[in-house]
């Protein structure tokens, strides 16, 4: 008979709701009983060492923490915005926490090696607070990524996006993109949880937007996190509607004013339009997603909340019901690590200053097809 792992149920209870795992899918997954999941998480039944070791692996947490007396505390490594001061969520979710982990070892390695070539620090970092005017740290953000004298007429909101993104990396804030955790396709973000986090750095800023959300809605997510490098503040942002935090309503305010300024905005609405002409034909003049203007006819009184969530849960469906390719890995690894952080690390260990295998750990990608990758992204 196999030897039996006398893990503590409260342990399993809590890893199982922390990776939002339900005991039909570990029944599932390990190939038993439906009664024995009921039972070990009961207490009144133990796995054998070896089902121990496979949900450790499926619940994400070291084996050793089975047999804790009681579960751990999560804490973020950045401030919770979601909740007022600073107080997290009873429940962090192994995805989102993960998703951090890994974002502030690729922001580490760059900060380190910032360091090393004794770069000088970044003055807009922190450069305004929310008693500033939001429409002034709306022209800093033009003026920081070079995009003052960018006329979007030409442009759709991607390519929009794309030049904000650009201007950002070039200013040298990291701008990391995904849907998933690292490249676990079956672990995706939430968007419900979290639309994007920021960690201010007076070297190497991060902004990080869940890719999980519509594709509309992503463009005000980074500029509502750029804004908070502005204000010297990092942290997880659910960027909501109704925000106690006065810090997230400022970083609203700062993107929708960089996006489609207020005057401009409330001039165009047409009360004889229908919702969605208005909507559509704002956007088009502004050249940004119909989210943009219909979260900006929000925070303007223009329209009602249950207006607002109807119109935004309608985006959210197209996107999930659209049919989506899985994309180029390439493309995505540049999304998902920054073209900037993977350009450098790249260059080091391509001159043989990082090892292959430590690069590929870092980003994510297997050493044999770092130079590939190197090709694909032109470093």
């Amino acid at each position: 008979m196999a030897d039996l792992a006398y893990i503590n149920p409260q342990i399993f209870n809590w890893a199982r709701a922390r990776a939002q795992v339900s005991e039909e899918d570990l029944s599932h997954s390990l190939g038993v009983k439906l009664e024995k999941v009921i039972g070990w998480s009961s207490g009144d039944q133990k796995p054998t060492f070896g089902q121990a070791q496979k949900l450790a692996s499926k619940l994400h947490i070291p084996f050793a923490f089975f047999f804790l007396p009681s579960p751990p505390i999560d804490v973020l490594p950045i401030p919770d915005l979601r909740t007022p001061g600073n107080h997290g969520l009873a429940n962090i979710s192994v995805d989102l926490k993960d998703t951090i982990a890994s974002v502030v070892r690729r922001q580490e390695w760059y900060k380190d090696y910032l360091k090393d070539q004794n770069a000088e620090p970044l003055g807009f970092i922190g450069s305004y607070d929310v008693n500033s005017n939001p429409d002034d740290v709306a022209e800093s953000i033009r003026q920081t990524l070079g995009l003052k004298d960018l006329n979007p007429r030409g442009l759709n909101w991607e390519e929009y996006q794309r030049k904000i993104v650009e201007g950002a990396e070039a200013a040298g804030i990291l701008v990391m993109r995904s849907g998933i955790v690292e490249n676990n396709t079956r672990r995706p973000l939430s968007v419900s949880e979290f639309r994007g986090f920021a960690i201010s750095d007076n070297h190497a800023p991060v902004v990080f937007v869940n890719l999980r959300d519509a594709p509309s809605a992503r463009l005000f997510t980074l500029l509502h996190e750029l804004a908070h490098l502005w204000l010297g503040q990092s942290g997880v942002s659910s960027v909501g509607t109704f925000e106690d935090r006065r810090e997230e309503r400022f970083c609203n305010a700062v993107a929708g004013e960089f996006l489609a300024p207020a005057r401009e905005v409330t001039a165009l609405w047409s009360e004889d339009k229908e919702l969605n002409d208005n909507v559509s034909d704002i956007a088009r003049t502004f050249h940004v997603s119909r989210y943009v203007i219909i979260r900006r006819a929000f925070d303007l009184g223009l329209v009602s909340y249950d207006t607002y969530q109807d119109y935004y849960r309608e985006l959210i469906n197209q996107f999930n019901n659209a049919d989506g390719g899985g994309g180029n890995f390439y493309a995505i690894a540049k999304n998902k690590n920054s073209a900037l952080f993977s350009k450098v690390l790249l260059n080091e260990a391509l001159s043989g200053k990082v090892l292959l295998r430590d690069a590929g750990k870092l980003l994510g990608i297997s050493p044999a097809k770092l130079k590939q990758y190197a090709m694909e992204i032109g470093a």
